[in-house]
């Protein structure tokens, strides 16, 4: 417990929120989008697994251009 008490969460909790809304706004736009590179499957083990670079890999790689 005393560690979460010297956690110093003006800094961390920033991180978390960008964290949050971009793997929100990711798999919104997983789910509405056709077509990706590779299954869709996995692109949403990424974008939940691998923390703030998951969604950005997905939008950097897994989307496919129309």
């Amino acid at each position: 417990m005393e560690l979460l008490e010297s956690v110093n969460w003006a800094l961390i909790a920033p991180l978390i929120i960008i964290q949050l809304i971009l793997m929100a706004v990711a798999l919104v736009d997983l789910i509405k989008n056709d077509k990706t590179n590779g299954p869709k499957w996995m692109w949403a083990i990424i974008i939940l697994v691998v923390n703030i670079v998951g969604p950005i890999l997905y939008f950097v790689i897994g989307r496919r251009n129309h």
